[in-house]
């Protein structure tokens, strides 16, 4: 089953939020960001370009139009396939851990996977951006070493920064899957001692009943 809700991200721009149930247990958000736009590209290439313009005129020096020419290229591309992204993923699975995907503009894709036993808690956090406080959703890290100690937070949906009523759908959905892995592995965890309780007792009948068949010989 797939749904789609429209929201809005921190600075007004629409976000879209695509959420699909494979199962109880596997549940995928996909977060798309606002596209580059013609008219914002247009901008700042004549911009780039006016400049560039302006020193040819006071220089006359037919390098600086060809290199204003270099840098837009070379600026766009890099842009396209290190800064915008048009997509951000989260796959929860409880049996396996929580999956982050990064699509850029350019067609390249940045995973990070976290194994769901070092997974502690989905929680949603506040943060101070551009003198104004934002919340944003992040995965809490068990300590390897301190049991009920956090070792790192990981912070979700960076590039699109929603609003409080997208985080709130998310973290809803993140919890029931958190449930649901608990009480499935409290629910084996209960199996395993009821078969080795069995185990027990079985091995403790057949020693009983060898003592007596050496005490009848």
């Amino acid at each position: 089953m797939e749904d789609e809700q429209s929201f809005s991200d921190i600075c007004g721009g629409r976000l879209a939020l695509q959420r699909r149930f494979y199962s109880p247990s596997c549940l995928e958000f996909s977060l798309s960001c606002p596209r580059i736009t013609l008219r914002s590209l247009t901008a700042v290439t004549c911009t780039v370009w006016l400049a560039a313009y302006g020193l040819f005129t006071l220089c006359e020096n037919s390098m600086i139009l060809s290199a204003a020419i270099f840098i837009t290229l070379l600026g766009l591309l890099g842009y396209l396939h290190f800064v915008k992204i048009d997509h951000e993923t989260l796959l929860i699975i409880d049996s396996l851990g929580i999956q982050m995907t990064s699509s850029y503009a350019s067609g390249k894709e940045s995973t990070t996977f976290i194994e769901m036993g070092q997974v502690n808690d989905v929680v949603i956090n506040e943060a101070i951006y551009m003198q104004k406080v934002i919340y944003y959703l992040c995965i809490l890290l068990k300590d390897p070493v301190e049991p009920h100690g956090i070792s790192q937070v990981v912070p979700l949906f960076q590039s699109a920064k929603p609003r409080l009523d997208c985080l709130i759908e998310v973290y809803r959905s993140c919890q029931d899957i958190l449930a649901h892995q608990k009480a499935t592995s409290t629910s084996l965890e209960g199996g395993d001692k009821i078969i080795s309780a069995s185990n027990r007792r079985s091995h403790s009948g057949m020693g009983a009943y060898w003592h007596r068949q050496e005490d009848r010989r």
